[in-house]
């Protein structure tokens, strides 16, 4: 069992998740992203207790190592030397269990520590989704349900324990995950966040390029990309594959993962994640 995290409000012990969706009175289109990130839940009953996963060092640890490289990590990609900082970010990785939602999700946390920054995390690796779990978070609906257009965005957006960090789950494994993420309505859906809530973060956890195809559609449309490697797997070869792929102005960084004590900055700018954290 993870960690527990109890939220300020009413919640009773032995709670099983915290998942809160976005008050239904709000006009269900996409020009309301924006209300239903901020949205603030009124009722302090509805805050139950959290069981979140240890691997979320930087909320349930925030003075702790891996959490300060995370810090630096954030801070590398919102103050660059050149440029604006991107608002949204994609991160992948080679090949699974290099750790990618592990960064993803600790990279969002961190963000939103910030005092006035908001961040939707969107968990799009539909064939094998893990981001709702780390979070202490049940089966949803999620992003499954919206591309196959059963279900209205609005309703599909979870509250987490940090305020200004709001979540969309994979939602169900559907039979088809390609096709929805390299469809229209993804592709509307990414420009749709960027163009009106240009202010916020939006961090996509993405499934490995080389297995799936719907990776390299996402990419076209994010402002940067982190790759995560992990120490003694990822071969270097791979890592400039990617790059050759994504091309070298729209990697922000390598995250080295599992890294040991004393490695250095690994293949790119990021050496972070490093005392065996990490998970797909």
């Amino acid at each position: 069992m993870g960690n527990i995290f109890k939220a300020p409000g009413k919640a009773e012990q032995g709670t099983k998740t915290g998942q809160n969706t976005v008050d239904d009175s709000i006009d269900e289109t996409i020009s309301d992203v924006g209300d239903s990130i901020e949205e603030t839940i009124s009722d302090a009953d509805e805050i139950e207790t959290y069981y979140i996963d240890p691997v979320l060092v930087t909320g349930l640890e925030p003075q702790s190592v891996e959490a300060e490289q995370f810090r630096l990590l954030k801070n590398n990609i919102l103050f660059p030397e050149k440029g604006t900082p991107p608002k949204s970010i994609m991160i992948t990785s080679f090949s699974p269990s290099e750790g990618k939602s592990f960064v993803a999700a600790n990279l969002a946390i961190s963000i939103a520590q910030n005092i006035d920054e908001y961040v939707l995390l969107l968990d799009c690796d539909l064939r094998s989704p893990s981001i709702h779990p780390m979070f202490g978070l049940a089966d949803s609906p999620g992003l499954s349900e919206y591309l196959s257009g059963d279900k209205p965005l609005s309703s599909l957006l979870v509250k987490t324990f940090l305020d200004k960090l709001t979540i969309l789950p994979a939602g169900e494994i559907p039979a088809n995950p390609s096709e929805l993420l390299s469809s229209d309505r993804m592709k509307k859906l990414i420009y749709e966040i960027k163009k009106r809530y240009a202010d916020r973060y939006i961090i996509f956890d993405t499934p490995p390029p080389h297995l799936t195809s719907e990776t390299n559609a996402i990419s076209r449309q994010v402002d940067g990309i982190v790759i995560v490697v992990q120490q003694g797997k990822t071969r270097k070869k791979d890592v400039l594959d990617l790059i050759d792929v994504y091309g070298k102005e729209k990697i922000l960084g390598v995250v080295y993962n599992f890294a040991r004590k004393g490695i250095g900055y690994g293949y790119g700018k990021y050496g972070y994640g490093k005392y065996g954290y990490g998970r797909k």
